[in-house]
């Protein structure tokens, strides 16, 4: 049996808040769920179906294949254990491989100590195997072994999307503090929406958000946006199936859907950039992009999803200017917005009382290492009247 249709445990990461989200994807594709972490999700298949969960999972970071379990109690153990493992089998004498680490153990002091053990354990089996060692350094753009060491246990996988899947390809034009691709991924899961309706994203930044809820309306695999994934430089891929694999996912997706996509930001420079980005990841035709205080955005009567990501005040001295932005936000749910469903993504709790109004749900999430909530309101229907939106 070629190691390609060997059925393994399949570990994806993501960020810490998004399992529950990560879970519903790997359900709906599915996979079985076998285990979750605070930042991970345990599922099985085999490497050929871990192609698939790279180009669909919108919300993991990383899809990690089980090579090898085992016990290991010391440096040395570590580097026999490792070392009898077929690597000639996986990695080309002539190729390149990185190795990544999490390690938690009391004989290693610095992580890059464990990698270095691991390396050489690969270079000397494929060498002593071929004749000849392939390069290894910091590079993740082709083969990549991770290695995962708590106390004595020790897992040896492959990371199968090599760069992270954040890495989508399309935001060329970040802007400061941008949110991450999977992160924006969850959010949009968070409100439930699906292309019915609209999805107003005032304060757009580079538009991510955005980007990220136009590709689940239109049913399109956010991996189709990338064409290098550390699979591809292990022994035996097959690009022809690759390419049927790829050619299927795209058929699958739709080119419309019934709501409309409003983004909006007061900054000029950042609605170009936003376009840009939008046009890289090829939805920027459905997207209708305005320069204007978020306050100025227009929200359709239809009703769907409004949903901001302000500043929340990271420095000293930054807090007293957004109280009254956050007053406003309630303001404009308040006047614009009855008929949808409000939500604001913030890592200031203080600052989310500003906004006046009751929460119906307070989702954890984590920006980078920021505790963050995203605060969801119903903004009811009420007699809004022409030019000044009263409830």
């Amino acid at each position: 049996m070629s190691f390609w249709t060997k059925k393994s445990r399949i570990v994806i990461t993501c960020g810490k808040g998004i399992p529950p989200f990560l879970k519903k994807e790997i359900l709906s594709l599915g996979f079985p769920i076998l285990g979750e972490g605070r930042a991970e999700v345990e599922t099985e298949g085999t490497l050929e179906e871990a192609m698939r969960l790279n180009l669909l999972i919108s919300t993991g970071q990383r899809v990690l294949f089980l090579i090898e379990s085992f016990m290991a109690k010391t440096p040395d153990e570590l580097y026999k254990r490792i070392s009898r493992i077929g690597w000639e089998e996986y990695i080309r004498e002539d190729g390149y491989f990185c190795v990544t680490s999490s390690v938690n153990h009391p004989a290693i002091k610095d992580s890059r100590f464990a990698n270095v053990k691991c390396k050489d354990a690969v270079v000397d089996r494929i060498k002593e195997k071929r004749g000849r060692r392939p390069d290894a350094g910091p590079e993740r753009d082709q083969v990549v072994i991770h290695l995962y060491w708590r106390n004595n246990l020790c897992q040896v996988f492959f990371d199968t999307s090599g760069e992270p899947l954040s890495k989508r390809g399309y935001r060329m034009i970040p802007l400061k503090a941008p949110m991450q691709e999977t992160l924006a991924a969850a959010v949009v899961l968070a409100t439930e929406w699906n292309g019915n309706g609209n999805f107003i994203n005032p304060m757009c930044g580079s538009g991510t958000l955005a980007i990220e809820a136009t590709l689940m309306a239109l049913g399109r695999a956010p991996g189709l946006l990338r064409s290098n994934y550390g699979f591809m430089h292990l022994k035996g891929f097959d690009e022809p199936s690759w390419k049927v694999l790829r050619r299927k996912i795209r058929a699958e997706a739709t080119d419309r859907f019934a709501g409309r996509v409003i983004a909006t930001d007061i900054s000029q420079q950042a609605v170009e950039a936003a376009k840009k980005n939008a046009m890289t990841a090829g939805v920027d035709r459905f997207i209708e992009f305005g320069v204007c205080d978020f306050s100025e955005t227009p929200v359709p009567d239809q009703g769907g999803v409004v949903l901001l990501n302000p500043e929340y005040g990271e420095r000293m001295g930054e807090t007293e200017k957004l109280k009254e932005m956050y007053k406003r936000i309630g303001d404009f749910f308040k006047k614009k917005c009855q008929g949808y469903k409000g939500y604001v993504f913030t890592g200031s709790l203080d600052l989310s009382k500003k906004i006046g109004l009751r929460t119906q749900r307070r989702i954890l999430f984590y920006n980078g290492p920021i505790e963050c909530r995203l605060l969801e309101y119903a903004l009811y229907e009420g007699s809004r009247k022409e030019g000044q939106g009263g409830i």
